[in-house]
């Protein structure tokens, strides 16, 4: 079992902070050889760091989770976000978290996925909705396993008819924007997950001194375990190692379609844990 210092993993839980929870081949690669360990090992070893992102009001309950993805050799971490005096299906879980991470950060595959608890049900059928989830390993603290394993006889996109899983989705047809949407904002908008309700949207919150963060609507087959953008943008403050209370906002722009438009009470809701309502900008695009 590899074992990092107090002092390593400080040290890289800021370098984290730093890139939004992204921990680089660069940095895991002399991890491997100084540790002598495998990568399963390593990503296990490291979950310390995931977990140290955990914003728990609620359960008080911290959970941590990094993806891999073998392709780049980059490492995502991710951990549970949840928002109080909400509904508590509003929260972030920490394998979400990772995904989306990854998701957000160019990652197309996901070949491993290590958590410092066993994933609930909701966590199963959101990494189900993954690129290559048939041969996505799990590592958990007791026990290296599989998907396929922890959810036999799965419902996924094909069942719904849809050959497009998430992180291996093709961007939707440009469209024109108005003005005040930013051109990140737009990319975020076209790269969105939304299969189902053929709505795509994105959230950008734009703040004085931390700089901009974007989250993207990922939808699920299973339509409960979607994470919505909101979320998804509130998840990568959180990987900053920042909440809406600790940062000066500039604004928080809600992109969506005028025509399938779902996604601005929940954003809504979720922004009243920050006693930020009111902020919103909700932008229609036709």
């Amino acid at each position: 079992m590899a074992v990092l210092t107090p002092l390593q993993i400080k040290n890289l839980t800021e370098q984290a902070k730093q890139s939004k929870g992204l921990i680089p081949h660069s940095v895991l690669t002399p991890l491997l050889s100084t540790l002598q360990c495998d990568i399963d090992t390593l990503l296990q070893a490291l979950l310390p760091v995931a977990t140290s992102f955990s914003q728990a009001p609620v359960s008080q309950f911290n959970v941590g989770a990094i993806a891999y993805d073998k392709t780049t050799g980059n490492a995502y971490c991710g951990a549970n976000l949840e928002f109080s005096h909400q509904a508590l299906s509003l929260t972030v879980h920490a394998e979400q978290a990772a995904i989306n991470n990854a998701w957000l950060n160019g990652a197309q595959t996901i070949s491993v996925i290590a958590i410092t608890a066993p994933p609930c049900g909701h966590c199963r059928q959101f990494m189900n909705e993954i690129a290559d989830a048939d041969s996505l390993k799990v590592v958990l603290p007791t026990l290296e396993t599989d998907l396929k394993t922890l959810l036999p006889h799965s419902f996924g996109p094909k069942d719904l008819g849809n050959e497009f899983c998430l992180l291996a989705a093709k961007s939707h047809d440009e469209i024109a924007l108005p003005e005040q949407v930013s051109q990140q904002l737009a990319r975020q908008f076209m790269l969105a997950y939304a299969p189902y309700s053929n709505n795509p949207a994105a959230v950008e919150i734009k703040t004085v001194f931390h700089g901009s963060f974007y989250g993207r609507y990922a939808e699920n087959a299973a339509y409960n375990p979607s994470l919505s953008p909101m979320q998804s943008a509130l998840s990568q403050l959180a990987l900053a190692g920042l909440t809406l209370n600790c940062v000066e906002v500039v604004s928080i722009t809600l992109v969506e379609t005028a025509t399938g438009h779902n996604q601005k009470a929940v954003a809504a809701a979720v922004l009243e844990s920050y006693f930020c309502d009111g902020i919103l900008q909700h932008v229609l695009v036709e």
